[in-house]
């Protein structure tokens, strides 16, 4: 009983709080990507963001804001380090946070599905994908959750970077519209209901 009672007293004991989580999307900063493929990342915390009535403010390494929901902290991340960098500004609010590495979701573009299509994993490689893949250099494993947002790959040989560069498509925009207000949803049920359930609800 007397140590677990200096446990809970020791000054300067690191506590970290399971109900805190980080919400990255990952996207480049500028107004030369909004509403570009690459940057759907952003479109989705903004989008949490809108809908809870707050505002991201500029921080260290990226745009930041916190919503609440059902007793949970979710931390919105869009890093001002671009996209190859992406690795530097999750470590160090997953640091500044005390955030636990199975609390962390980060969402990103995938050409590889459909547009419209999302899987939800709790790890698998950066399939290519820059920011993922520095995130991965920094963290050392790819032991993360990530929300993977389907945008399709009709593009021509060699046209892959002015692709996902690129804007959305008049006809495209209903689907885009559709597949963010479900991910804000699926990011929600993950800080809720667990991953777990998210998954099989939404990779069905």
């Amino acid at each position: 009983m007397l140590a677990w009672i200096k446990n809970i007293f020791t000054p300067n004991k690191i506590v970290i709080d399971q109900m805190k989580f980080l919400i990255v999307g990952l996207g480049n900063i500028g107004s030369e990507y909004a509403n570009t493929r690459h940057n759907i990342g952003f479109d989705v915390v903004d989008y949490l963001a809108k809908d809870a009535g707050v505002s991201f403010s500029q921080n260290t390494h990226g745009d930041l804001t916190e919503i609440k929901h059902k007793g949970r902290t979710l931390i919105l991340l869009k890093p001002s380090t671009f996209m190859n960098l992406s690795g530097k500004a999750v470590k160090y609010w997953m640091d500044k946070y005390k955030i636990q590495p199975e609390n962390l979701l980060v969402i990103v573009d995938d050409l590889h599905l459909d547009l419209g299509k999302m899987r939800l994993r709790d790890k698998g490689s950066d399939g290519g994908h820059n920011g993922l893949k520095d995130i991965q250099e920094k963290f050392g494993h790819n032991n993360y959750v990530r929300l993977r947002m389907g945008i399709g790959k009709d593009f021509h040989p060699g046209q892959q970077v002015n692709y996902v560069l690129g804007k959305w498509k008049v006809h495209e925009k209903d689907d885009v519209e559709k597949m963010i207000i479900k991910a804000g949803e699926a990011v929600k049920n993950f800080a809720t209901i667990g991953l777990k359930l998210t998954m099989d609800n939404l990779n069905r």
